[in-house]
């Protein structure tokens, strides 16, 4: 197929709607796929607000790359990237379809900038602990758009605004990571702690919240001169990226609101991001 027909072929499938909100969801612990808890039902009552999409694109946390990458296979593998936790967990497969059709829109929409089609990865738990509260059944398409490790927070804010068209063709784009995510100093003791965050953590909710809820952008950009509550919050920027993709994709006139807004295991955040 060329690369017209391929044109025409996405033109078709991927037909005009209103334009489709924006989503971060903070991730969190791999069982939340699993589990029963106030995050997921977080998920779920989120799931009944939101018009069903034609095809998911997101931007996990774990596929962090040397460039930048999107799946393009027919049939995602379900990824079990992590260690430790029980058997039921690695036995969890999450079969929805890939869209080929998606991943070379997306890489033709970012031009300049060079997207690989991937056919190896699939979808990893940064994308598929969380989708399979929103969508079950696996019945949306999904791909993946990796994070390219080399480039900074601006170049991925501007990068994500070169996706806004997607979303008036019934795409839904979620970034999933956590916003505060230093896995070193977490208190595991007191993961079923309700709200629970050192008082560094509690400060940097605070600020990115403000941040966020006013549309004040930039110094979330340069979020490691924002003092040290936030570098102790954000130690690598892998979590936090995704959050700069759906903040470059809010338009000024659309509204940004908060859910599962609680910090975990002290050095952990879940907030989560609607944008519409």
């Amino acid at each position: 197929m060329n690369t017209l027909n391929d044109l025409h072929k996405i033109s078709s499938t991927f037909s005009n709607t209103e334009k489709m909100p924006v989503l971060f969801l903070g991730h969190g612990s791999p069982m939340n796929a699993i589990e029963e808890n106030q995050f997921v039902t977080g998920f779920r009552n989120l799931a009944k607000t939101l018009p069903k999409p034609n095809a998911i694109l997101c931007i996990s946390a774990h596929w962090f790359t040397n460039g930048t990458k999107v799946t393009a296979m027919e049939m995602p593998r379900t990824i079990h990237d992590f260690g430790g936790f029980p058997q039921a967990l690695f036995e969890v497969q999450y079969p929805a379809k890939g869209s080929p059709e998606l991943a070379i829109e997306t890489k033709e929409l970012v031009k300049p900038i060079e997207v690989e089609l991937d056919e190896h990865w699939g979808l990893d738990h940064g994308t598929w602990s969380v989708v399979k509260h929103l969508y079950p059944e696996a019945n949306v398409p999904v791909i993946q758009l990796s994070i390219d490790y080399t480039k900074s927070p601006q170049y991925h804010f501007d990068l994500a605004k070169k996706l806004s068209d997607l979303r008036q063709k019934g795409i839904l784009i979620i970034g999933s990571g956590n916003i505060l995510h230093n896995l070193r100093l977490a208190d595991f003791a007191n993961f079923d702690k309700d709200n629970y965050g050192y008082d560094w953590a509690i400060e940097a909710r605070e600020t990115i919240n403000k941040y966020l809820l006013d549309g004040n952008f930039q110094p979330l950009m340069d979020y490691e001169k924002q003092g040290k509550a936030l570098q102790m919050a954000i130690p690598t920027p892998d979590h936090y990226l995704p959050l700069i993709y759906t903040l470059g994709l809010k338009d000024k006139t659309e509204e940004l609101s908060l859910f599962n807004d609680k910090l975990v295991a002290g050095s952990l955040s879940m907030t989560s991001v609607k944008i519409m």
